[in-house]
């Protein structure tokens, strides 16, 4: 299973003539590439569960024989004490620390099991995490020891994560007089092939290095290919940690000499540089000078592993853990921003519906963000109501600065560019949004435009299945009021009543009624055009347009083209969610396809008939779906011209169905929301001339800073908003004139209504004694 020795060599040869300065360099640049300027770490409690083992390792002072305990394991109440402590402290992670099989070893071990009504350590692990994890919340992250494919079916449903250091790979520390010799468990044969079955049991792992305890750097090369080919077969590995030997009193090692700090920075080094950009490398913070962690995120570190307020580091009782004030400030003195990270990393919590049971599924997704971080960390959700929260600070990186350059010129950003900007943090973030503002000066000057407008959602009973939809009955589970469906008769009555309160527009859209057909969505243009001859009218989404056409037997642009003589002025660009197959699959199986969806708008915009552009996000896509949809909208927009706007909408969680099934995320985080709106404004620049922010998703403090983040519209005043507040959401149902004034001069922005295709409204009336 060790990799040939000929490549080994080969690395070694090429690494040592390599100045370690260089290496640091290369490494950092692969760091910044893979991870940009976050630093993580777990906040999490430590539970021994039991410090007995059947090894002898010669350098721990964690493992120890039954004399010197009071028990052989925790009671239940002490594991529960000391979790929930750590819950009263803010940690999520509840780490399970242990001896290897010592009932195999001791008697004492196997008469307490008994008592316990286990045979077996591992049995009472499974059930200690199942308690910690119903009880408290923490995430269990397992470290079992040496397990095998039933075990990992035993433990798996009651951890997030677990793990094994592989130390080192070499057979010859298992020789007499070597630091592994008596310890069964350190068999590198044997920690590999339970690396391997973890794999096979699709549990996010954990391994690493221990170096300096006698291994040469060419086995620690071995060991980190070996660790990298099975991260190549099974994609399980979330991080490996590089950690330093530190000689501990009372131990047959006492008296070897640590690696020096050099030698600790080339490891991790050469880490970064055989695992890749994507791998997570770690370093124990507390096991170095606080003056020495900058030079170990220099060599490739991204993460401090597990900190906590509550526990001691039971494997290195001697070194306390750094204050997290101070991890914090030494992490930014090294131009990185430390962010919290659960006991899953972010590329398996991103994809938790396939790397955890169904248990822990909904407790990760509804934590985390874009990125697979807490999400909850800044404290805002789109629709809720929430005080912005103050975003954390950090360096600027070339990589970001390159782009953003690049877009400055006008250069066309490829996908992986565009999905890197998502993840800016600090003053990166910063440099987003500024050019994003200087990009939207440029295209529309300083004023803010507004509608007035009424939404008229004629039906709530849908055919369609979508699982992020809190609004449509009928189809779905969603609770928030009855069912209903508008007569044409009400439909013209509120057309009327929106021209009486100075509306330009009414704006109708519905579910998928299963008795609606073509001929409806003609009736409903009668209604409005009867009651209110004058108004605009900006309805059906690409959906309602395929259903009108299909159930009529007629071509999407023969369909459109009766729409439009029946009335029809522009259509709204929902039912765009995300326009990827790989999203669309999981919340809107049955719905029009992203290549439907386009064609729809393509032909609309061909007979003249113009609209808007949506995205619906934070649910279950990534930073690179965000980026291709920003790439289809733009090319439809270059080969048609038809898009009047683009409007970003962040996913409002509370009562959408998949969330409530634990299969989404709670929304985008606040960062990523501003982001999307600059992005978006930097992408679509020149071709898309108006970003609108949505002051229903984003409330009143949101809607103020995106626009000084690329957005210059705030939409429409809406009169009877009913699909956001179905949701869950709390900004109201209709923002008028006045508060657009007030919140335009907040920033110090001219404000004016609009027409539905911006233009200026003529002599437009004052509404609610506000003349605009």
């Amino acid at each position: 299973m060790v990799p040939d020795t000929a490549e080994s060599l080969d690395l070694l040869a090429r690494y040592e003539r390599i100045d370690l300065a260089d290496l640091m360099a290369q490494a950092e640049a692969l760091t910044f590439a893979g991870h940009g300027v976050r630093v993580t770490y777990s906040r999490k409690v430590f539970i021994p569960l039991t410090q007995l083992c059947r090894d002898v390792c010669h350098y721990c002072t964690f493992a120890t024989t039954p004399a010197n305990v009071a028990t052989a394991y925790l009671s239940r109440d002490e594991v529960l004490a000391i979790a929930r402590a750590g819950a009263a402290a803010g940690c999520r992670e509840a780490l399970f620390t242990l001896g290897d099989q010592p009932e195999r070893r001791y008697a004492a071990a196997r008469d307490a099991l008994a008592a316990l009504g286990h045979d077996t350590t591992l049995s009472y692990l499974a059930e200690m995490a199942q308690v910690v994890l119903g009880e408290t919340g923490l995430l269990p992250h397992l470290n079992p020891g040496l397990v095998g494919d039933a075990d990992y079916s035993m433990l798996r449903p009651h951890s997030a994560s677990m793990g094994i250091m592989l130390e080192s790979s070499s057979e010859r520390l298992c020789a007499k007089g070597g630091p592994h010799y008596g310890s069964p468990d350190k068999v590198p044969a044997a920690r590999l092939a339970s690396i391997e079955a973890a794999g096979r049991a699709r549990v996010p792992f954990t391994t690493g290095l221990l170096i300096g305890i006698g291994e040469t750097r060419l086995e620690r090369i071995e060991a980190l290919l070996a660790i990298r080919d099975l991260h190549a077969r099974y994609g399980h590995i979330q991080e490996v940690i590089v950690q330093n030997f530190r000689a501990k009193p009372g131990t047959r090692m006492a008296n070897l000499a640590e690696p020096s700090l050099d030698e600790h920075l080339w490891t991790i080094a050469v880490s970064r540089l055989i695992l890749g950009p994507e791998m997570t490398i770690q370093a124990p913070p507390n096991l170095h000078a606080p003056e020495e962690l900058d030079a170990l995120i220099r060599a490739g570190v991204n993460d401090w592993g597990g900190v906590s307020p509550v526990t001691p580091d039971h494997v290195n009782p001697e070194a306390p853990w750094p204050h997290l004030d101070m991890l914090d400030q030494q992490t930014a003195a090294a131009g990185r921003v430390l962010k919290q990270r659960l006991a899953i990393g972010p590329r398996h919590a991103l994809a938790a519906v396939e790397w955890t049971d169904a248990a822990i599924t909904p407790l990760v997704l509804r934590a985390i963000d874009g990125v697979g971080l807490p999400k909850d960390e800044d404290g805002w959700s789109a629709g809720h109501g929430d005080d912005l929260p103050v975003l954390r600070a950090a360096a600027s990186t070339a990589e970001i600065g390159a782009i953003l350059a690049r877009a400055a010129k006008g250069d066309r950003l490829p996908e992986a560019d565009i999905a890197r900007l998502f993840e800016a943090e600090g003053q990166d973030f910063d440099g987003i949004v500024a050019l994003a503002d200087r990009l939207r000066q440029a295209a529309v000057g300083e004023t803010v435009t507004f509608a007035v407008n009424r939404n008229i959602n004629y039906t709530n009973i849908c055919l369609y299945k979508c699982g992020f939809c809190a609004f449509s009955k009928g189809s779905t589970k969603a609770m928030r009021g009855p069912a209903y469906r508008i007569d044409f008769d009400e439909i013209g009555r509120r057309a009327a009543e929106a021209v009486e309160r100075g509306a330009t527009e009414v704006c109708l859209q519905g579910g998928i009624h299963p008795e609606y057909d073509g001929n409806t969505y003609l009736g409903v243009l009668a209604a409005v055009k009867a009651a209110a001859p004058g108004i605009h009218i900006h309805a059906f989404s690409p959906l309602e347009v395929t259903h009108g056409a299909r159930t009529l037997g007629l071509s999407l642009e023969d369909f459109l083209g009766r729409l439009k003589a029946a009335g029809l002025s522009t259509l709204p660009g929902t039912a765009a969610e995300i326009l990827d197959p790989e999203i669309r699959a999981i919340i809107c199986p049955d719905k029009v396809s992203a290549d439907e969806w386009l064609e729809v708008m393509r032909t609309a915009h061909g007979i003249g008939l113009r609209s808007t552009a949506t995205i619906m996000f934070g649910h279950v896509e990534g930073y690179r779906h965000w980026a291709r949809h920003l790439e289809r909208v733009r090319a439809l927009q270059e080969e048609t011209g038809g898009f009047t706007e683009f409007v970003p909408l962040p996913f409002v969680h509370m009562e959408a169905p998949i969330w409530r099934k634990g299969r989404a995320r709670s929304g985008p985080s606040y960062r990523e929301a501003v982001l999307m709106h600059a992005v978006a404004r930097i992408v679509l620049h020149p071709v898309v001339r108006n970003i609108q922010v949505s002051w229903v998703k984003m409330g009143t403090e949101g809607a103020r800073a995106i626009l000084r983040a690329g957005a210059n519209d705030l939409g429409g005043t809406l009169m009877d908003e009913s699909i956001t507040r179905a949701a869950g959401g709390v900004n109201g149902q209709e923002f008028g004139p006045a508060e657009m004034q007030v919140l335009g001069a907040s920033i110090g922005r001219p404000v004016r209504q609009r027409t539905t295709l911006y233009d200026r409204v003529p002599d437009s009336p004052a509404i609610d004694g506000v003349r605009v």
